[in-house]
């Protein structure tokens, strides 16, 4: 799971983007998509067989919205991949409330029998977990951070400790404290 980038393109590539140099971007995303498959396929293997997004959509809808993002000071690979990954839990949060919402009928929408088998067990999983995530950025936002770089975005703890600031020893004591306090709050 590389996430460094030795020759620096894809920083400067980066930079360039965030300069306005739209062409910059055109040579980014061939360069930056196999990573983002890889953590949107992380993403949705956490989710049930008969989850309605795919990896591609993901990523798509990614890469939109990361589009929308002009001001942007990406400073390197870590970083923007950083990004991505939270972007790509916000919209799979967002997937799972409006499917949990269909579910319940709030929004008054005919499925049928076919498709509302096919809603997701896990999607109150996944809510849950965001919930958590939430409550624990509140009260240490570098372990939430810490959380989503290693669980949702699959980093290694020395690229999860880099993105962060901070030296792989913290970085491992507080994924296990992290990892400690979201189990206690998922379990009650």
């Amino acid at each position: 799971m590389p996430v460094d980038d030795p020759s620096g393109e894809v920083t400067r590539l980066l930079k360039a983007w965030c300069q306005g140099d739209a062409r910059a971007l055109e040579r980014l995303a061939p360069m930056v998509e196999q990573e983002l498959r890889r953590i949107a396929g992380r993403y949705l293997r956490e989710e049930s067989a008969g989850h309605t997004l795919q990896p591609t959509a993901l990523v798509n809808e990614a890469y939109l919205r990361l589009l929308d993002w002009n001001n942007v000071e990406w400073r390197d690979r870590s970083h923007f991949l950083a990004v991505a990954a939270k972007m790509m839990r916000r919209i799979l949060v967002n997937h799972a409330i409006a499917r949990q919402s269909q579910k319940r009928g709030s929004s008054a929408v005919m499925v049928s029998l076919v498709e509302a088998e096919s809603v997701p067990v896990r999607t109150h999983d996944l809510i849950a977990l965001d919930e958590a995530l939430v409550s624990l950025a509140n009260l240490d936002e570098r372990k939430s951070r810490l959380v989503e770089l290693r669980y949702f975005g699959g980093l290694t703890s020395e690229q999860a400790a880099e993105v962060l600031g901070i030296s792989p020893r913290t970085a491992n004591r507080e994924w296990d404290l992290a990892r400690a306090w979201l189990f206690r709050a998922l379990s009650t």
